[in-house]
């Protein structure tokens, strides 16, 4: 029930009650009465404005205009207030489409400045790069002393030469490189099938374990260690080669990095550690082979021996000559102290990539393993194939040359080890691995005992049984390079865990 004012006989928006008459008014009506009468419009007694008492009630509401009590007039208004929701659905609608745009925009803003900040990086990365291969050279010991009649490994500015002719294989090289096979020849003969004292039997080889394992060499961010190589005079010394573009020297004694070589373009497949100077070398898919100063940690050679990437690298017994390989289909000879290409030969007639190279003990001959799954042995020379050894399937993924000339180990994506006696050219033993087992190293140790194998695992055989007598699996990724210390005092492997580990006792 309504309260409604006795004046107006209207429900009022601020009631209040007379304690003369007891009726309900309207308050702005009553104050206006009393100020012009004094008195209580009911009952004509005195009345002043303190005596009216306030009626607390909530929001009154208000009954329907009489225009508002027809259906013609709720209709109308229904619609007035229909329209009026739809008006502001629109407006809403529009504010909704505005802050999308805007919302588009500024996500084309973000995406654009991350693309910037992406390419700028790049930019300073290589910039960095650029720098740490054209630091100046000065006061830098070169690998090896350049006779005056010869030009400098070293261009103006200290910037790397890069030299790709041919020079040709002259007869001086020739005799020095049969020299030098008579020689290791004569020793090997006088060492006979001796084994040297030092060298760990096979029992002791067997009780290896994991000792240390260190995985900061390399960047994070494009991990994986894709070739290893040890120091033949100081085999604390280890050399690494990464998908990050880096050449890292690492000392085991220490634990601590020597240096940290930079100026590839493309990830480093293969390294190999000078045996007498503190110099090493490096291959990679960007097509060049980098000569190094670990002293220095400078570039003071880049050889441009082949026009695609270079997938094998192996050092001549004088320490003076390289022999790489290449998805060109060539192999090349070069010379590291003039860093100057003697000679580059292909086989013609097989028309396919070779995948990797290595030289035999005694540096006349060496082998190259091809795309085909052929293994070819090449006179050095005469720069002649002089034998092919058939029977993998699959691209040859790694070749090793035992120590006592006699025995070559070949491993293919077949997932098989084979061994061929080079005085017969013949297959003497095959190795079926497991299906799937990738080999991707092959190394003897440095007396001819033990056979290491590294891939989806590492494996060491001893020569002559090939039985296994070791078998890890402690790396997380593929294993790509395996060797052993001095009178395999220690075994140590690389792989695509980035991490670089050493086995013993």
């Amino acid at each position: 029930m309504s309260l409604v004012c006795a004046i107006s006989n209207e429900v009022p928006e601020h009631p209040c009650v007379s304690p003369v008459s007891n009726q309900v008014f309207e308050r702005r009506l009553i104050e206006k009465y009393i100020a012009e009468n004094g008195t209580d419009p009911m009952n004509g007694q005195p009345l002043s404005e303190e005596q009216l008492v306030d009626i607390k009630v909530s929001h009154p509401i208000r009954p329907k205009a009489p225009s508002a009590t027809s259906i013609p007039a709720i209709l109308k208004s229904l619609q007035d207030e229909w329209d009026a929701v739809m008006l502001h659905s629109f407006t809403l609608r529009q504010q909704l489409q505005t802050t999308r745009q805007e919302l588009s925009h500024a996500l084309y803003q973000h995406d654009a400045a991350c693309r910037v900040i992406a390419r700028l990086t790049k930019e300073v990365t290589a910039a960095r790069e650029a720098l740490a291969t054209l630091k100046p050279q000065a006061g830098l010991v070169a690998p090896q002393a350049v006779p005056a009649s010869q030009p400098a490994a070293a261009g103006a500015g200290g910037e790397p030469m890069e030299i790709s002719e041919q020079v040709g294989m002259t007869p001086e090289i020739i005799q020095k490189l049969q020299d030098k096979a008579t020689i290791l020849t004569t020793e090997r003969k006088k060492r006979g099938k001796t084994v040297p004292e030092e060298l760990v039997r096979a029992e002791d080889l067997s009780k290896y374990r994991q000792v240390a394992s260190h995985a900061g060499l390399h960047s994070a961010s494009v991990p994986g260690i894709l070739s290893l190589d040890l120091c033949p005079s100081d085999t604390n010394k280890v050399l690494t080669g990464g998908a990050d573009k880096n050449v890292v020297v690492f000392d085991k004694s220490e634990e601590q990095i020597v240096a940290t070589l930079k100026g590839h373009t493309k990830k480093v497949t293969s390294v190999i550690y000078h045996p007498s100077q503190s110099v090493v070398f490096s291959a990679s898919p960007d097509t060049t082979i980098r000569v190094w100063s670990v002293t220095g940690g400078n570039c003071v050679q880049v050889v441009r021996a082949h026009e695609a990437g270079v997938t094998g690298l192996s050092l001549h017994a004088t320490g003076d000559y390289l022999l790489s390989s290449s998805e060109d289909q060539y192999w090349a000879f070069s010379d590291i102290q003039t860093g100057r290409v003697l000679t580059k030969v292909t086989d013609e007639s097989a028309g396919c990539a070779l995948t990797c190279a290595q030289f035999h003990p005694d540096g006349l001959i060496f082998g190259t393993g091809t795309a085909d799954s052929q293994i070819k042995i090449w006179d050095l020379k005469e720069r002649t194939n002089v034998a092919n050894f058939p029977g993998h399937s699959g691209p040859v993924t790694s070749i090793a040359f035992s120590e006592n000339g006699y025995y070559l180990a070949t491993g293919a994506q077949d997932s098989s080890l084979k061994l061929w006696d080079l005085r017969k050219l013949k297959n003497f033993k095959t190795i079926t691995l497991d299906n799937n087992y990738e080999v991707k190293s092959l190394v003897f140790d440095q007396s001819g005992t033990y056979l290491a194998v590294g891939g989806s695992d590492i494996r060491v055989y001893i020569c002559k049984q090939w039985s296994e007598v070791l078998n890890f699996t402690d790396h997380t990724g593929l294993v790509t390079g395996v060797a052993f210390g001095e009178n395999a005092q220690f075994l140590t492997s690389a792989g695509m865990d980035r991490s670089l580990k050493f086995y013993s006792l």
